[in-house]
C-alpha cells in the first residue's frame, strides 16, 4: 500500500497553500491548508511555511493511519523538502520516496484549492495548468478589481514588490513636523528630511511658485 502526498497552489499568487494525502488502494483523501499568512512578510522571509508543511503532511500521515510497512510517496516541490527529512528520520529512507506526482491524488488536491479561492469569489482560469503567466496575471487583476482581497494573496513573493498594488499604503501614514516659518506643528504625508524646510499647508500655500 502507498500514501503519496502533493501539494496546490504553491506557485499560485492567491490564497494559501493545500497539502494533500491519497491512498490509492483505498480511495482515501485527506487534506489541510498552509496558511497563507507563512507566504506574507516575516514569515516567509524565515521560511516557516517549510515547517508548517512538515507538520500538516505528518498529521495528514496520521489521520490515514500509516500501515506497518507501507511506502510515503512525496511531490518532487522544494515546499516538501523538510517534511521529507523529517519522515526519514522516523521512517527510515526505504519508505520515503520523491516523485512527480499524477493520476488521482494530484487531480483531488487541485480540486481541493480550486475550491478554496472559489470561496474567495475568484473563478479560476480553465486553462490555468497550461498557462502559468496568464493565471498569474488573471489572479492579480482580480486583487486589483478586489482590493480587500489582498489579504488573502502571497505578498511576501520577492517578485512582486515591483507592482505598486503590493507595497504597503503610504497614504495614510503622517508625520508631525514643525513649521519653519510659523513654528506651529503640523502634519505631513512624507518622511521630512532634516536638512530641508518643511512648512503647514497654509505656509506651503504662500510659499509655493505659481503655476
Amino acid at each position: 500500500m502507498t500514501i503519496t502526498v502533493d501539494d496546490a497552489g504553491s506557485g499560485d499568487l492567491l490564497f494559501g497553500v493545500v497539502i494533500g494525502a491519497y491512498r490509492d488502494e483505498t480511495q482515501e483523501f485527506k487534506y489541510d491548508l498552509i496558511d497563507v499568512k507563512f507566504f506574507q512578510s516575516g514569515l516567509f522571509r524565515k521560511k516557516e511555511y517549510l515547517t508548517q508543511t512538515s507538520k500538516i503532511v505528518s498529521q495528514l500521515i496520521n489521520r490515514l493511519e500509516l500501515k506497518p510497512e507501507e511506502e510515503i510517496q512525496i511531490c518532487q516541490g522544494y515546499i516538501f523538502d523538510e517534511a521529507v527529512d523529517e519522515l526519514r528520520k522516523i521512517y527510515g529512507d526505504d519508505r520515503i520516496r520523491r516523485i512527480k506526482v499524477v493520476g488521482e491524488p494530484q487531480r483531488l488536491t487541485e480540486i481541493a484549492y480550486l475550491d478554496e479561492i472559489r470561496n474567495l469569489g475568484y473563478e479560476p482560469l480553465a486553462e490555468r495548468e497550461e498557462k502559468r503567466a496568464k493565471n498569474f496575471f488573471h489572479m492579480m487583476r482580480w486583487l486589483k478589481e478586489n482590493p480587500s482581497m489582498i489579504q488573502y494573496a502571497k505578498t511576501g513573493w520577492p517578485r512582486l514588490a515591483r507592482y505598486r498594488m503590493f507595497k504597503p499604503n503610504q497614504q495614510n501614514i503622517k508625520y508631525t513636523v514643525v513649521c519653519a516659518d510659523c513654528g506651529k506643528e503640523c502634519e505631513v504625508p512624507f518622511k521630512p528630511d532634516k536638512n530641508r524646510p518643511v512648512y503647514c499647508q497654509a505656509c506651503w500655500a504662500i510659499r509655493k511658485p505659481a503655476r
